[in-house]
């Protein structure tokens, strides 16, 4: 199944709140954030907060994948297959049956 039908199984949420912090995406049943990073999360300000929210997001067991929103724009395939191997990674992890569509 392409990885963004089966996002869309996952139950997604877009612009979630996560404790005191709201994530681009957020896939409750992968326990999966994804952020989407522009230029602004460059500047050393963003980079250092940007790292202490996501330790304290993974202290709370969630996994994160990062992307810069210009790979997002130019290579939105292969964006889509590193989300579709992580959901591959984590259903053998967890024993759970491969979702095939």
């Amino acid at each position: 199944m392409p990885p963004l039908k089966r996002g869309i199984y996952l139950r997604n949420y877009i612009h979630k709140p996560l404790g005191d912090y709201i994530v681009d995406f957020y896939c409750k049943r992968l326990q999966l954030v994804i952020e989407i990073d522009g230029d602004s999360h460059f500047q050393d300000e963003s980079v250092v907060e940007d790292l202490k929210r996501q330790l304290v997001l993974e202290k709370m067991g969630l996994c994160f994948l990062r992307f810069l929103d210009g790979d997002v724009k130019k290579s939105m395939p292969s964006i889509l297959q590193e989300i579709g191997v992580f959901i591959d990674e984590w259903e053998v992890e967890n024993g759970v049956p491969k979702t095939n569509f």
